[in-house]
């Protein structure tokens, strides 16, 4: 059986090592390559695998990638949407990584693409459970999901003009090993393995929680069944919601600490309440 040759963006992120990691460890089905401007600092392999290259610089990115692909899986992102509130450049960043992707793929004759949307494009309203057609584009809440939104658009664009075949996932509030950040979860954590005080930006906030290796899972299985799911958007997600201070609250209680727990508003450009809809990722 001829090995799929994938490309990976991102690759040196969270998600993406965790996707590189997992797709090595079928070298007979996989061939892997990365794309990232950053270094790997959990995995050996995976920055053995990754170019470094800007990739919101077209003609840098075209150099590193001379060869064509049988995937492109489009996960590099500015992802922190209070960041992009701060500095609204980082969404333009994002629109034009994915253009470049895209023009990359077209060119090099790359057919198939995996694009990482995210559940911030179904923004607030009053009923918070999400299927895929819920998307609209005048609920949207920040300049980090007006550049999901293009993003989107874009994929479609390209699969409509050029018949490059897609998929679409839209991630939810992602966590697990590698995510060093300040995301709510490994924060908490952090917070309360010192007993420092947790700050939780919405009382009521609920949120659609996914495990890092449950969305890697979903990915992969993209690929492998490719062509029974292409031009699709899908929900990657529990299906399942729980209210951050409840998450908090968890973790205070399962770390023995003795962190209070002080609430306040929930910041600008945050979207309150997402629970998908899971039904289209069960097919």
């Amino acid at each position: 059986m001829e090995r799929k040759r994938i490309l990976v963006t991102g690759s040196n992120g969270m998600i993406g090592t965790r996707l590189c990691e997992q797709l090595l460890q079928k070298p007979h089905e996989y061939e892997v390559v990365g794309l990232d401007w950053k270094k790997n600092p959990w995995s050996p392999r995976v920055e053995a695998l990754t170019r470094l290259v800007d990739l919101r610089d077209k003609d840098a990115t075209m150099a590193q990638v001379p060869e064509s692909f049988d995937f492109v899986v489009h996960l590099a992102a500015n992802a922190r949407v209070h960041d992009l509130v701060n500095d609204p450049s980082m969404a333009r960043d994002n629109q034009e990584t994915t253009f470049n992707m895209l023009e990359l793929a077209r060119v090099r004759g790359i057919k198939k693409v995996i694009f990482a949307s995210s559940r911030e494009v179904y923004g607030n309203t009053e009923t918070f459970f999400h299927a895929e057609g819920d998307a609209n584009h005048a609920l949207c809440e920040s300049p980090y999901t007006a550049s999901k939104l293009a993003g989107e658009a874009w994929v479609w664009a390209y699969h409509r003009c050029y018949g490059m075949d897609m998929l679409i996932f839209r991630f939810s509030n992602v966590y697990g090993m590698y995510d060093e950040s300040d995301r709510a979860i490994p924060f908490f954590i952090r917070k309360a393995q010192k007993n420092d005080p947790i700050t939780v930006f919405g009382k009521e906030k609920l949120l659609d929680f996914t495990f890092l290796d449950d969305t890697v899972e979903g990915i992969i299985a993209g690929i492998e069944r490719f062509d029974q799911a292409k031009n699709r958007v899908i929900n990657l997600a529990t299906g399942h919601g729980s209210t951050i201070l409840a998450v908090a609250q968890m973790i205070t209680a399962g770390l023995g600490s003795e962190s209070s727990i002080q609430v306040q508003e929930t910041r600008t450009g945050e979207v309150m309440k997402y629970v998908a809809d899971i039904t289209a990722a069960n097919i």
